[in-house]
């Protein structure tokens, strides 16, 4: 890797001319029309749209082969003779390596050169996701060891490939193509399950389901190389010039846990929620046959009106704000543990893998994929029925939030639908199960 990219003078953090990261006004100013007018990519549209394309390419073989393991996790519980638990640590492993190496290659990506660091990672990537798949029943520790350096190639690119984007388009342009970026993790996700259940049953050998995507990854690895450029960090906002890094890793992390107060009651409503929404479910399971859907209905529609609240309280008051998100995520969380349950237990065994397919890539398509450009939409398009001021663009934002209540509102209304035909479709799938040797039944 290179140290600090210097291909042109760049602006300095700390200099009066520059871009100072966390300013209101700046953050602010990138909301307006005249932010997409001034501030042109330092690299042609052409060649950032290509850019794009393969780091959506690489994002989408990312994705698919982290859930291939789920495709072909029967048949590996079958060779290496382990159990369920012991199965499941293999994505553990994974997802413990990726998260501890994450804070790593950020810190590596805002000071040395993004692309070569994602080609490197990319290149482990390859050759320890292929060599999980000649590992012989003999050396399963072998296999949790590879699939833990599996990590270190997705956690590399995960946290570098949006800022590529991010330096290479600005306003509305960049929030369409992250949109897109993120598109691709459901659908990755759910050609994971299908890719690695089918190529298992074509072949009749779960390990070329783990050489697929490898194999499609040396084509990734070859357009990264020639096809994707490492523009100055901020190019976008700075007319090519870049801004310089004169922080320390320390600094960093200080401004960052400024915003951390949100993440830490994310993270809090989120543990809590869903182990109280499972807690819940099976307490009143046994009495009220549609107690699950009615578990998610109550949490949707009493989140709603903090949400509600939160986005008009926010200019008032920050601590009741806090307190209205707690609330409102914590009762978003009831459904979480619960709807997997219900998944389960409405789906025959044979197909759950193709039905947490089918979720995985509906949630991620309605939900983080697509909603942040559906608000940046509805924002832009309320602050285009006024002047530009720095005032109405926030107003425009806030108001477009009103759409997260109303959506909850719409969930809620269709969980109690489902309540209605909850006890009958587990019956029916219990059913199912229980008569599989019967000759009326077909799970082809």
């Amino acid at each position: 890797m290179e140290p600090k990219d210097r291909p042109i003078p760049r602006r300095s953090l700390g200099s009066s001319s520059g871009i100072h990261y966390g300013s209101f006004v700046n953050s602010l100013s990138s909301l307006t029309p005249k932010a997409e007018e001034k501030e042109k990519p330092a690299i042609s549209p052409r060649r950032a749209y290509i850019a794009v394309a393969v780091l959506c390419y690489v994002n989408l073989l990312n994705y698919t082969e982290r859930y291939t393991i789920a495709g072909v996790l029967p048949n590996i519980q079958k060779f290496f003779t382990i159990s369920d638990s012991t199965a499941a640590l293999i994505q553990t492993v994974f997802i413990c390596s990726f998260l501890l190496l994450a804070p790593l290659f950020g810190y590596l990506g805002d000071r040395y050169n993004r692309k070569y660091i994602m080609i490197g990672g990319l290149g482990v990537w390859l050759v320890t996701a292929v060599g999980s798949s000649f590992v012989t029943a003999s050396y399963f520790w072998l296999l949790m060891l590879l699939r833990a350096m599996v990590g270190i190639g997705e956690a590399s690119y995960s946290t570098i490939a949006p800022t590529i984007i991010g330096d290479l388009f600005v306003g509305n342009q960049r929030s369409a193509m992250i949109c897109v970026f993120y598109l691709f993790i459901p659908v990755g996700s759910g050609l994971g399950y299908i890719t690695g259940a089918g190529v298992a049953n074509l072949t009749g050998d779960w390990r070329w389901a783990l050489r697929i995507t490898p194999i499609l990854g040396v084509v990734g690895l070859f357009l990264l190389v020639f096809l994707c450029p490492n523009p100055p960090r901020g190019a976008a906002e700075t007319h090519g010039e870049g801004v310089t890094e004169q922080s320390s890793y320390k600094e960093d992390v200080k401004y960052l846990l400024k915003n951390y107060i949100f993440g830490a009651v994310t993270v809090v409503t989120g543990i809590v929620g869903a182990c109280l929404g499972s807690g819940l479910s099976r307490r009143f399971r046994d009495k009220v046959p549609n107690a699950d859907p009615l578990i998610c209905a109550i949490g949707l529609l009493g989140s709603a009106p903090c949400l509600f609240i939160t986005i008009f309280v926010a200019s008032a008051s920050i601590p009741a704000t806090y307190v209205f998100i707690f609330i409102g995520e914590l009762l978003i969380s009831l459904n979480w543990a619960v709807l997997a349950d219900i998944l389960l237990y409405v789906v025959v065994p044979t197909r759950r893998s193709t039905a947490e397919a089918l979720q995985i890539s509906v949630l991620h398509l309605l939900g983080d994929a697509g909603s942040p450009y559906l608000v940046g939409a509805i924002s832009d398009a309320i602050r285009k029925s006024r002047s530009a001021t720095h005032e109405w663009s926030f107003l425009s934002l806030k108001y477009s939030l009103l759409v997260c209540p109303f959506v909850g509102i719409l969930g809620g209304l269709f969980f109690f639908i489902t309540s209605l035909y909850i006890a009958e479709d587990r019956k029916a799938a219990a059913q199912i199960v229980e008569g599989r040797d019967g000759p009326s039944l077909d799970l082809s």
